[in-house]
């Protein structure tokens, strides 16, 4: 023993540097990644997909064919208003609901068969009662993303209203001398003739918890896989005699076992995949089982955790190979760090600014929320994010064993062992 006091590494200027630069950047880093990508995603937004649906079956005023739908759905399309912020989709109402259902649409905007016919006769003859207000209909898409549907829903519901007001001005231009045979609440409602309703395109279950489970569910998977990865490989050192293992007052040790980098990573990632099965069930019976999580297509979303977990931990587990001890921070960043703001789930991505969507391309997170999206929302739809899912994780898994194995087999080649050959690690009696 040195007969030095442990409080006296704290005079040690590397020690404070070191840490201070390590954990200095991960709060930098983290604030970006997260503040960055919310800080103002109005301004960011760029083509959302919303739909513009024009249903209106026309009506004869005059002895003329008009359809006033027509002119607003066009109106709407060719308005500069909004720049790129919207993609106005036009499309017939069959396609809208399918679109809904797939998640390819934030919300849609909905112009009545009956709103030429109801519009014009508000220009009647003065008539007993109140005249029927005709109206637009805003669809709103909670299952593709809350703040996204809200966007969408401030947007469309602005651009209904503004041509309701334009329609107004047209109907009162035409109507000329004859507002003053009209009634009363009639010449009110001429200059803002349609009244605009909001409602849900695409219901979920109640236990759904507004489009956000499968977000949660998803970030359930990769933590796991994460986490999983950090314990695996520590108690895979313990087991082959690398690393003591501290359990409580008691340091155990294990005889050495040498083994290669690559054959450390092979155990590893074995165990990993085994667990997965184990750690995909638990968490399908803890969500749906325990907290009464809605889900349709049990075994497929089973299928599908156990894979998400399989490979978010062995992409893990080969960053923690080639690494070393930074590995878990590098792990950090790129399984939480950078992919729950480009997740697609609580921010859009076309509201995020352009690195960030970028970044949504290959983070796993964005992947996996948008397979068990399909599972749980969408009918499992391979087209609804399902697909994409499955290629990616292969993708993910591919990439991660090339890196992994890549990287610890040249390790190998260089002689770069763990334990050079001659040496033992200090051995380290457990207390009587």
């Amino acid at each position: 023993m040195s007969g030095i006091h442990p409080f006296r590494v704290l005079r040690a200027k590397p020690l404070w540097i070191a840490n201070g630069v390590i954990t200095g950047v991960l709060a930098l880093l983290f604030t970006v990644f997260y503040v960055g990508a919310n800080v103002d995603p109005v301004d960011h937004m760029k083509n959302l997909p919303v739909g513009l649906v024009n249903a209106d079956k026309g009506a004869t005023v005059g002895g003329e064919q008009v359809n006033l739908g027509a002119r607003i759905t066009e109106s709407i399309k060719k308005s500069t208003a909004g720049g790129d912020k919207i993609d106005w989709k036009v499309m017939d109402e069959k396609e809208m609901k399918a679109e809904l259902g797939k998640g390819k649409l934030y919300g849609a905007l909905v112009v009545p068969a009956d709103f030429t016919s109801a519009t014009t006769a508000l220009t009647g003859a003065a008539t007993a009662g109140t005249p029927t207000r005709p109206t637009l209909t805003v669809l709103t898409n909670q299952s593709a993303g809350s703040v996204g549907s809200s966007l969408a829903r401030a947007v469309t519901t602005q651009a209904a209203e503004s041509a309701s007001l334009q329609v107004g001005k047209e109907l009162t231009a035409q109507s000329g001398t004859r507002q003053a045979e009209l009634p009363a609440a009639a010449r009110i409602l001429l200059v803002d003739p349609a009244a605009v309703t909001v409602e849900d395109g695409h219901p979920l279950d109640s236990h759904s918890g507004l489009g956000l489970t499968a977000f949660y569910y998803a970030l359930v998977l990769v933590v796991c896989g994460m986490l999983s990865a950090n314990v695996i490989s520590g108690q895979v050192d313990h087991a082959l005699g690398y690393t003591h293992n501290d359990m409580g007052p008691l340091r155990l040790h294990r005889p050495l076992i040498r083994a290669t980098r690559v054959q450390t990573l092979a155990v590893s990632s074995t165990l990993m995949a085994g667990l997965s099965l184990l750690m995909g069930s638990l968490v399908m019976v803890g969500a749906v089982g325990l907290m009464g999580m809605h889900a349709a297509h049990l075994p497929l979303l089973w299928l599908f955790s156990v894979c998400a977990i399989a490979v978010s931990g062995i992409g893990a587990l080969s960053l923690l190979a080639v690494f070393g001890t930074p590995g878990m921070l590098v792990v950090t960043l790129v399984f939480i760090g950078m992919a729950v703001p480009t997740a697609n789930a609580t921010t859009p991505i076309q509201a995020l600014p352009g690195f960030y969507r970028f970044l949504a391309e290959f983070e796993p997170l964005r992947q996996i929320t948008g397979g068990i999206r399909s599972i749980l929302y969408y009918d499992a739809q391979a087209d609804a994010g399902l697909s994409r899912g499955w290629v990616m994780m292969a993708v993910g898994l591919a990439a991660a064993a090339l890196f992994g194995f890549g990287m610890t087999g040249w390790y190998d080649r260089k002689g770069l062992h763990r334990i050079p050959a001659g040496t033992e690690p200090e051995k380290t009696a457990a207390p009587a």
